[in-house]
């Protein structure tokens, strides 16, 4: 679960909607909560230019990367919350097994009222009757959310429908659907889709309608200028897996040719796509997540958002100067940076599924089914306590 700790105007669940001050419980790294951070120092000042730089007075560190970049950290301890007051979350399948996992969570009865629903009771098929059940737990827990804080609600598509474009299409329908019944606009909702080519084509279609996607499992430069190209909203590259994978295999031409270059292959397709996105005028934001250290921070200022362990957001809030420190902070990526980018006319081209399929190299193929077993182990795990506990005592 991830939590921001300051909101830019241009947030990527926030909306317009007077800030929340109240805390609540989520789940695991694939569910997103976003939480204003209220300074306690000056706010900082930002020199003009493409290379713009902060002068911290006293101030923290955090504060100073929270001016380029909205900072999400990654958690999954619910005391948390009571440090970072939600302005907007992502309710998935981890969420979801970390209600159950603790009774008395507020979000319980969410989703012992999802048990009790009278459209999924009836249902002779298990398999229908139990997807039923996960949609409106999904639906009345982002319900419950929407409650709570004044930005969106972002919502997981079953990863089992990865390859499924119409069927990732009428899950968003269906859960769109739902939330309409229960009085939330599709204004305050996301829909967190796998970057498969089937996925990218269902966020095309989706944004087409209005309906604001989310692609996450990008390992790739090819997936994320394709997802750029179907306006997806909010593109997520992981940082750290893509590393991890670079110091344990080889073979890879686009992680080779990063580090043939002496750059960090994880930190390098986070600027290509950011590049790409700025340079060729693609409405997305770009999300890095699975960042590891400060470092991988300070080499990512002035990228949309990014998701950093909570160990490593405390440091740099604890980091703090005395008057008479200076410290500056550069803006590593930028519009006007992105502008001076040179792409070659493969990576320019219209992406379409053959494209696609010859540009991911073994890494983007090999962790994008490792990002999609865990979602699908996830929902399994989650259709597994709900047949054990259905139907639910005193309903």
């Amino acid at each position: 679960m991830s939590v921001t700790l300051k909101s830019p105007p241009s947030s990527f669940l926030s909306s317009s909607l007077p800030k929340s001050r109240l805390g609540f419980a989520n789940g695991s790294s694939s569910s997103t909560l976003l939480f204003k951070f209220n300074r306690s120092f000056p706010v900082l000042r930002a020199s003009s230019g493409s290379s713009s730089s902060v002068d911290t007075g006293l101030s923290t560190e955090l504060d100073a990367v929270s001016t380029f970049s909205e900072i999400v950290p990654d958690t999954v301890i619910f005391d948390d919350f009571e440090k970072f007051p939600p302005t907007a979350a992502t309710v998935s399948s981890s969420l979801l097994l970390g209600i159950l996992s603790l009774p008395d969570t507020i979000f319980r009865n969410a989703v012992d009222m999802a048990l009790a629903d009278s459209t999924c009771s009836p249902l002779d098929n298990p398999e229908l009757r139990l997807s039923c059940f996960v949609n409106k737990a999904l639906v009345n827990v982002g319900g419950d959310l929407a409650k709570l804080v004044p930005g969106r609600v972002s919502t997981e598509v079953d990863a089992r429908l990865a390859y499924d474009t119409h069927g990732i299409i009428r899950r968003v329908h269906d859960l769109l659907r739902l939330y309409d019944e229960i009085a939330v606009p599709p204004e305050r909702l996301l829909f967190k889709i796998p970057s498969t080519w089937q996925g990218i084509e269902a966020s095309r279609l989706l944004e087409s309608e209005g309906i604001q996607t989310h692609l996450t499992f990008v390992y790739s430069f090819a997936q994320a200028a394709a997802a750029a190209q179907a306006g997806a909203s909010v593109i997520q590259i992981f940082v750290g897996r893509v590393r991890d994978w670079a110091r344990s295999h080889s073979g890879d031409p686009e992680i080779e040719a990063a580090i043939q270059r002496g750059e960090d292959p994880g930190l390098a397709l986070v600027t290509k796509a950011y590049n790409y996105i700025h340079k060729y005028g693609h409405k997305s934001k770009l999300m890095a997540a699975a960042v590891r250290n400060k470092r991988d921070i300070f080499s990512l200022l002035g990228v949309d958002y990014i998701i950093a362990p909570l160990k490593v957001l405390q440091s740099l809030k604890e980091s703090i100067t005395s008057p008479d420190e200076k410290y500056s902070y550069d803006r590593r990526l930028s519009p006007q940076s992105a502008a001076r980018y040179d792409f070659t006319a493969e990576e320019l081209t219209k992406w379409d599924q053959l494209s696609l399929a010859s540009a991911m190299g073994p890494a983007s193929v090999e962790l994008l089914a490792a990002g999609l077993d865990g979602y699908v182990n996830q929902a399994k795990r989650v259709e597994e306590l709900l047949d054990k506990i259905w139907p639910p005592p005193n309903v």
